[in-house]
């Protein structure tokens, strides 16, 4: 194991109690270094980009330019830490900065894993020199988060509105000095739905002062309109937003020289014949040169909703977007063209994957599937010590286990490898490594009476609270073992561990990954127990990396 000289114990008061979280360096905007990935590159290096340009699951995202500096959010459901914040110099190469919640609130519903609740689809906005984040809680209302800096401390949410089933929030602030929000509703929580509404704002953008008037309603036009992004052009206000549903769906843009309409709908993205489904929900952009770009989603399944970049452009004060390949006036989503005019050229960078737990934070790529407790993990002496939890005996499987420590998959196909020593103190402490989704599988060292096992489970439709099929396949020599896992396309996924990083046995057969409950599989760690104890046992991850799949 790596060691160090020092280490620290990041810890936040909640409460009387103290949680640990893994903090965020907001000293700077750059993000902690980190190599650039072997296994997706948007940027092509020869003044093109490639689709998507991020291949993980950045949901529903929304993004803003701040002089030269481009900064985006994205829903995270009931990850911890969430809010997601990424930055770009040119909008093609992005890393993460930080997260705007750092818990989630109410602080004990999000002790217990919250499967698609949580944040959905938020807006990031600037004003008067201030960061604004509105995101909805589908079963709350809409809050807001402000900071002075994008890498300072967000102020704790502030519940605009409560309310069930309000969704997708965008503010503006008009030239009259007042400001507006436009939101969506989800049917499975307020009972209605298809339909947008505005409201007007108090001046400092953090209560709804009136009950709001609807401004499209498209019953019998189209199904599942919502993610709204307001703003203004030119004299008409413009309602950007998807419709038709998560992966087959297109983008509509309406627009009014009223904020409260009555608005004109046009059709402006779909598939088309690409092969990029349901291109939709995302945010325009206009660089310092004043080209303008659109950041939408694609739901590819188990690996999320992925990020494209299209560009976009004006024609009699109507957005086109993509290329339009038919000539029909409908753009297409491209998978290959030039990068934004930025006005300066920018080395590659892309977002965290791996991690050597040798800083003194954890990768900004990582997120528990609850707000953490106290003595969950810590970094310590180079490595991440992760202390097993008891499991609840009403648990029936680790898909409602809260202490997963998870990442994104960073591409179609990719290889993760970890470097583990497990120091047990009780028979059937666990530590595992685990692709997660409503299916899901994991290899796993096991603590028995004569010695530590490598077993293997899969579970079938998780989220029924099915059971695990587990099998036992070898009793190491050492309590030190490398496991892997290989992702292959189609997110078919195989196994295998080694004791030496040389030699390494394969499970045997393959598990394909599924998505979560609105998000992509994940992968990542647990370490789990079945007994009470006041000393528990823990294991020390050395390393996580990921690297490209050898041709063999």
């Amino acid at each position: 194991m790596k060691l160090i000289l020092c280490h620290t114990l990041l810890q936040f008061i909640f409460s009387t109690a103290f949680i640990i979280v893994f903090t965020f360096s907001f000293e700077k905007v750059e993000a902690q270094k980190n190599e650039l990935s072997k296994v997706w590159v948007a940027d092509n290096g020869d003044g093109t980009y490639k689709n998507p340009i991020l291949h993980a699951d950045y949901s529903d995202p929304d993004a803003i330019r701040v002089g030269n500096d481009y900064y985006m959010v994205a829903s995270s459901f009931d990850a911890v830490p969430g809010l997601p914040i990424l930055h770009s110099k040119d909008l093609v190469n992005w890393t993460i900065i930080g997260h705007a919640l750092k818990r989630q609130i109410p602080f004990a519903h999000f002790s217990q894993t919250q499967h698609g609740n949580g944040v959905w689809a938020p807006s990031i906005r600037y004003h008067n020199n201030l960061f604004y984040i509105f995101y909805p809680d589908p079963d709350f209302g809409i809050y807001v988060t402000t900071a002075k800096t994008i890498n300072g401390d967000w102020t704790d949410p502030v519940l605009v509105e409560a309310g069930k089933g309000l969704i997708d929030p965008c503010p503006l602030w008009d030239d009259n000095g007042k400001v507006y929000l436009v939101h969506a509703f989800a049917g499975s929580r307020a009972g209605i739905k298809n339909i947008l509404v505005i409201k007007e704002l108090n001046s400092s953008a953090t209560k709804t002062i009136d009950a709001g008037r609807l401004v499209y309603d498209s019953h019998g036009i189209e199904t599942t309109v919502e993610g709204p992004k307001l703003y203004k052009r030119n004299g008409f206000y413009y309602i950007f937003a998807p419709a038709g549903g998560v992966s087959t769906g297109w983008q509509i843009v309406l627009r009014s020289r009223n904020i409260y309409g009555p608005y004109e709908r046009k059709l402006v993205l779909h598939q088309g014949t690409t092969n990029i489904n349901g291109p939709h929900q995302g945010a325009w952009v206009t660089t310092q040169k004043g080209e303008d770009w659109f950041l939408h989603f694609q739901d590819k399944g188990a690996y999320g909703r992925v990020v494209h970049l299209q560009p976009m452009h004006w024609i009699n004060d109507w957005p086109q977007i993509g290329i339009n390949m038919d000539k029909d006036g409908i753009g297409e989503p491209v998978t290959h063209f030039k990068k934004p005019d930025v006005g300066a050229f920018y080395e590659k960078q892309t977002a965290q994957e791996s991690d050597e737990f040798d800083q003194q934070k954890l990768g900004l790529q990582w997120q528990w599937q609850a707000n953490p407790q106290q003595g969950w993990a810590y970094l310590y002496q180079g490595a991440l010590r992760m202390f097993s939890q008891k499991i609840e005996d009403t648990i029936k499987n680790y898909w409602s286990v809260p202490n997963l420590l998870l990442q994104k998959f960073p591409a179609e196909t990719f290889k993760a490898t970890t470097k583990i020593i497990f120091h047990p103190n009780l028979n059937k402490e666990k530590i595992g490594f685990i692709i997660m989704g409503m299916d899901y599988a994991y290899i796993n060292l096991t603590k028995k009476q004569d010695g530590i096992y490598v077993s293997y489970a899969v579970c079938k439709d998780a989220i029924e609270e099915n059971k695990e099929q587990e099998q036992v396949i070898a009793k190491l020599n050492s309590n030190s073992v490398i496991f892997a896992v290989e992702v292959k396309e189609g997110a078919v996924c195989t196994f295998s561990f080694s004791e030496d990083n040389k030699n390494f046995i394969p499970v045997e057969g393959s598990f394909t990954a599924k998505a979560g409950r609105w998000i992509g599989a994940k992968l990542g760690y647990f370490c789990s127990r079945t007994e009470q104890t006041n000393d528990s046992g823990f294991a020390d991850i050395d390393w996580f990396r990921i690297s490209a799949i050898e041709n063999r």
